[in-house]
């Protein structure tokens, strides 16, 4: 596996300190790029990178199709294989890229789960109301933070203090590839931050790096302490199936669209890249039209 690593390494350390990319998804890369190089050593041994045609990338497609892997992992995949054989055309280490004629499946869109309005007011208010322990603010602050900004869950773990600008009520957040965006915030929502920090000046002397949100221990939020928290009361309060931080995000630019919000506007503070990422939540609003249609037009 050596030579295998070799081939992938730089092109993980281009992601990490020139793309900037989160530690997630550069696991995510390594998985795919790592689990293609075991099947080519494998199935043809001693193949290096110019000799990679579409040919034996089919071959492999073939094989996670049998495994019964979904159409979107599958995906997934291609995608990272072609962003690893893109780098090392630009690199001039191959000729021409083996993944330009590979066809990538089909994969039905599914529009965004989200909690809808009259059940996120019911949410934030309890959690206003609950017992204030270490864990009740945590939870009140990730629910009402992710749903009055939109944040990806690493944004809002990753937030600093320096990052807060209470006085014009915004925020700067660093997305993806260290891109900056700014997220404007309610009065409600800076004075639920400022409350928050004077419980954690009167808790901790020194809490983490200068993190906004801190664990009983003054430390990071990691990953899985918010997807818990969040996981529970979100369950507590709708009957979705799917209660992620995701979710959360969803329902802010759902709750956007609904209420009329630009696409443009929202694409731009939910820090996508390109429109085509915003529009599924136009798919959302159409789906609410139909329903408001059924209930209340007589032919409907």
């Amino acid at each position: 596996m050596q030579e295998t690593d070799l081939r992938i390494q730089p092109f993980l350390d281009y992601l990490k300190y020139e793309k900037r990319y989160s530690q997630h998804t550069i696991i995510s890369y390594q998985t795919d790029l790592v689990d293609f190089w075991s099947f080519m050593d494998k199935e043809y041994s001693g193949l290096g990178l110019k000799e990679i045609t579409h040919g034996f990338i089919r071959t492999w497609l073939a094989g996670l199709k049998e495994l019964k892997l979904s159409s979107r992992t599958i995906n997934r995949k291609i995608s990272s294989l072609r962003s690893f054989f893109k780098y090392h055309l630009r690199r001039g280490e191959i000729g021409v890229l083996p993944t330009a004629n590979v066809i990538s499946p089909k994969i039905s869109k599914r529009l965004p789960v989200f909690v809808k309005e009259s059940e996120t007011r019911e949410l934030i208010s309890s959690l206003s109301q609950a017992s204030e322990d270490w864990k009740s603010l945590n939870a009140k602050m990730l629910i009402l933070m992710f749903y009055a900004t939109g944040m990806r869950l690493s944004e809002l773990i990753g937030l600093k203090e320096k990052q807060l600008d209470l006085g014009r009520q915004r925020i700067k957040v660093l997305g993806k590839g260290n891109k900056e965006r700014i997220i404007p915030v309610s009065e409600d929502v800076v004075k639920s931050i400022n409350d928050y920090r004077e419980w954690k000046k009167k808790e901790f002397e020194a809490p983490e790096e200068g993190f906004l949100l801190v664990t009983e221990k003054g430390k990071k939020l990691y990953p899985k302490y918010a997807w818990i928290l969040v996981n529970k009361y979100l369950g507590q309060a709708s009957t979705l199936d799917k209660k992620s931080p995701h979710v959360l995000r969803h329902t802010f630019a759902t709750h956007l669209m609904n209420n009329g919000a630009d696409l443009n506007a929202v694409k731009e503070l939910l820090g996508h890249a390109s429109l085509a990422a915003t529009q599924v939540y136009t798919h959302t609003t159409i789906e609410k039209l139909k329903d408001v249609h059924k209930k209340a037009h007589p032919k409907a």
